[in-house]
């Protein structure tokens, strides 16, 4: 076996749980991050890095030189795109896919300040008639989506302290003071403490799960009596026994892969 046989897409906490998995069953394989951020993020694994982004034909091309025969998509939940190549490259080069994704714990909260809403522009729609500070948490990809929905809220940003990502926030006309850049996720108090300080108005998140601090984020928001907007996740592309929502599930999988491929080689 060599590097290429396994594709971890990753750039997730999940996909460096998997790896760590992989590397205790000595599976080789190669992890795809998107960005330096995301290659730091692996940490010490044993399997091989590589960093950029990688188009629908730039991944075929990849799968079918390294000749690889799994592909494990562990991206982040909303990146729909990126699910989206990885379906069509396996689909395109008969690649074996599975889809890790975590539980949202979407059903672990009611409250009737929470909101759930499916997209950014229901969220601006809902917010319209909501307070005038805005706490996003939804990362710094679709800065630019809020700016233009809700120009009128006066909107912060909790973000990696990356400095093009803080250069990204001042670019689109965040100030000094409207952005926080800090590494989640937090305990509830912590949250509770950040709410009171940045004096949010409104709080919007994602269903992050329990790797992401979701209840965390999201209870102490609401007993501060703040209304918290969640924008759900995409619905998953890989159903069935390919889509594995825990580690346990993976490991299971892993252990199948492992019995098919040792029977090949006999």
């Amino acid at each position: 076996m060599n590097y290429g046989d396994v594709l971890v897409v990753g750039g997730t906490s999940d996909a460096r749980a998997i790896c760590q998995q992989l590397d205790a069953a000595g599976v080789p394989y190669t992890v795809s991050v998107a960005t330096p951020t995301g290659a730091a993020l692996a940490g010490d694994i044993a399997g091989q890095v590589r960093c950029g982004r990688l188009e629908l034909a730039e991944m075929v091309a990849w799968l079918r030189e390294q000749h690889t025969r799994w592909v494990i998509d562990a991206s982040h939940p909303y990146a729909e795109v990126v699910s989206r190549n990885v379906q069509a490259a396996c689909e395109q080069t008969g690649v074996l896919l599975s889809r890790y994704q975590r539980p949202d714990q979407i059903d672990s909260l009611t409250h009737p300040l929470l909101h759930y809403v499916d997209s950014i522009a229901n969220a601006c729609a809902l917010i319209h008639g909501m307070g005038d500070r805005v706490l996003l948490t939804t990362g710094s990809k679709d800065l630019a989506l809020w700016r233009a929905g809700l120009p009128e809220k006066t909107l912060l940003a909790r973000v990696l302290p990356v400095p093009e990502v803080v250069q990204q926030c001042a670019d689109l006309g965040f100030g000094v003071a409207e952005i926080f850049a800090i590494c989640a996720p937090f305990s509830a108090e912590f949250n509770a403490a950040f709410y009171r300080h940045c004096r949010a108005d409104v709080m919007v998140t994602k269903a992050s799960g329990a790797e992401g601090g979701y209840r965390e984020k999201v209870q102490p928001c609401l007993d501060a009596g703040i209304p918290c907007v969640v924008i759900t996740r995409p619905a998953p592309l890989v159903t069935g026994d390919e889509r594995l929502d825990s580690l346990t599930a993976f490991a299971e999988r892993l252990a199948r892969w492992q019995a098919i491929e040792s029977r090949k080689q006999q």
